[in-house]
């Protein structure tokens, strides 16, 4: 199987409810309150990079399919600094969680929405921190177009990972917290020299997984994130 139709198998099993996600997005679904929480969207966009292929192999998934991210900006309030997914709020203008994810992902990254393919979305997932509920989009990048950080006071980076290496079990760690154990623990990856933890991390994770993609790791490798 192709890795495009690893994913629109999984956005059919999810459609069709055929599927779940790990006990850390159940946790995350449940950590807060539907009926005062913010809606929000984030678009999990993977497709195949121009220039540079992964430098790990793994038999799972080809070693040019990426996945896009971003690394906010220092001085924003809400997770400052943190790798995450191009996404956002939610707006009235908005038809649905889908439009807001494109219409983020374009205002930060500057990518063109029209060479997106949504292939579904996936089930709310609650960000505790900032009281938002997240729909994560899940598209393939038929027609990649450029991206950069469009404005810095949002984003301090815009970059494309390879997916073999983020599964490479030398790049994963247990994100822990100051003074707290691995029990609440999160899971997390190194890509260009920063850190994929918390919330993106766990969805990453959880997503890799359920795609079959993701590769044993050791869990007892803990790192603990700069705040």
């Amino acid at each position: 199987m192709s890795a495009v139709t690893d994913l629109e198998t999984l956005a059919a099993a999810v459609a069709a409810g055929t599927t779940s996600f790990n006990a850390n997005i159940n946790l995350l679904r449940r950590s807060v309150d539907p009926a005062t929480a913010r809606p929000a969207a984030v678009l999990i966009l993977f497709g195949v990079l121009d220039d540079r292929p992964a430098d790990f192999s793994a038999d799972a998934v080809p070693a040019d399919v990426d996945v896009l991210l971003i690394e906010r900006a220092a001085t924003l309030n809400d997770h400052p600094g943190q790798v995450a997914f191009p996404g956002g709020s939610v707006d009235a203008e908005d038809a649905s969680a889908v439009d807001a994810a494109l219409r983020e992902a374009r205002e930060e990254t500057g990518l063109d929405p029209a060479g997106v393919r949504v292939l579904g979305s996936l089930p709310q997932i609650g960000l505790p921190f900032s009281n938002f509920l997240v729909t994560p989009v899940l598209g393939w990048w038929d027609k990649p177009t450029p991206v950069d950080v469009v404005d810095y006071g949002e984003s301090a980076a815009v970059f494309r990972v390879p997916v073999a290496d983020l599964i490479n079990p030398e790049n994963r760690r247990t994100a822990v917290l100051p003074g707290q154990g691995r029990s609440t623990g999160t899971p997390a990856f190194l890509v260009n020299d920063v850190l994929v933890w918390g919330f993106t991390g766990i969805i990453l994770s959880s997503v890799l997984d359920e795609l079959g993609w993701a590769q044993p790791w050791d869990e007892t490798r803990e790192i603990v994130p700069a705040l």
